[in-house]
């Protein structure tokens, strides 16, 4: 290995240990399912040991009536199994320019798995919500003590809220990830699923669930995992929601040698949300032309769509520029530059990839 060459754990990139996060090489995908040994690990805190013959799940707040529940009860419930597409809010942080704080994922903090769990609306209509009702916190058993001045002092847990209208709509409670039982790593014994949404939504290790009757303002709510966000001439801190539209290329990589005057075969996935990828576009010449690749699966909600381009390579040596770019449902499609008011996350824009054409 070349001291350029990152450090590896079970084929994923080493991007902290302590934490724990690991990436998946983009250049591996090959398939619409992730499997769970390749899927990109994130943690803020150690993570948790949870005994699940111990573990409860309670459920309080603006509700009629406060219970818990536990595992075996859970997989009693009627239960759901769908894809989704998962992807860190921080992923592509490595290409922004100058560097900035965080973990510097490259393209691999992303990845699809079949969920299986219940539905949490199922647990809101046990519960009775009140009509006061208007966000649902999901919160982990995973927390520490944070190295950051702007902080509470003492312990946190990681905590995220989502409105109440997305928490009845799609959000699952699952407990298994491609039909086995979540890893540790992954969130064991049961993590939220939030379809669309940026990964931090998806809270692992769940142990409680809190409905509020006003805006959750926790420290990952508001002091991280949020934007600027602007209304006229007011700038606001805004939650991170919804994933931004994006195409990524798995092959070729960066600096990659391909051979000259040959069909090549470039591939790579695109993904959005509440809505459906409609059309993936690969330029072989920095922007100047498109063209209109293949899509590789039939389209579903909130989970992304292979692609793939047999691309005729020029008979001349010389460096090329390839870039993919997407379009949904929405005819919403990715920005040529960066916005800056996103500050490291929400990182959608145009990503070219430079190779050498021998």
């Amino acid at each position: 290995m070349s001291e350029d060459s990152p450090r590896l754990i079970d084929g994923k990139i080493v991007r902290g240990e302590n934490p724990l996060n690991l990436e998946m090489p983009f250049e591996k995908l090959d398939s619409f399912i992730t499997p769970i040994e390749s899927f990109y690990v994130r943690t803020h805190f150690p993570i948790p040991k949870i005994d699940r013959d111990a573990w409860w799940l309670r459920v309080e707040g603006e509700v009629e009536k406060k219970f818990a529940i536990n595992y075996e009860e859970l997989l009693e419930l009627e239960s759901r199994t769908i894809p989704a597409t998962l992807e860190c809010a921080g992923n592509n942080r490595n290409f922004l320019e100058p560097r900035v704080k965080g973990v510097q994922w490259e393209l691999g903090a992303v990845g699809t798995a079949q969920w299986t769990g219940v539905p949490l609306s199922i647990l809101l209509d046990r519960a009775l919500v009140r009509p006061s009702a208007r966000e649902v916190i999901l919160e982990g058993a995973d927390g520490g003590m944070l190295d950051d001045p702007k902080s509470p002092p003492g312990e946190l847990r990681f905590a995220r809220s989502i409105p109440l209208s997305k928490a009845r709509a799609d959000v699952l409670l699952a407990y298994k990830m491609n039909g086995s039982e979540l890893p540790p790593e992954h969130g064991f014994p049961m993590r939220a699923i939030v379809p669309g949404w940026y990964a931090m939504a998806s809270v692992k290790w769940l142990q409680r669930i809190i409905i509020t009757d006003r805006p959750f303002t926790g420290y990952y709510q508001t002091m991280d995992y949020a934007y600027w966000r602007r209304r006229g001439d007011i700038v606001e801190l805004a939650p991170l929601t919804e994933m931004q539209i994006k195409a990524e290329i798995a092959k070729p990589v960066q600096g990659e040698i391909v051979p000259a005057n040959s069909v090549y075969r470039a591939h790579g996935a695109a993904w959005t949300s509440d809505g459906e990828i409609t059309k993936v576009e690969l330029s072989t010449n920095g922007g100047t032309s498109w063209s209109e690749v293949n899509s590789i699966e039939q389209a579903a909600p909130n989970a992304w769509r292979l692609w793939e381009f047999d691309w005729r390579t020029p008979s001349k040596p010389g460096k090329q520029i390839l870039i993919a770019r997407a379009t949904d449902s929405k005819n919403r499609t990715q920005p040529i530059e960066r916005d800056r008011d996103r500050g490291t996350y929400m990182i959608n824009h145009l990503l070219p990839i430079t190779v050498e054409v021998r």
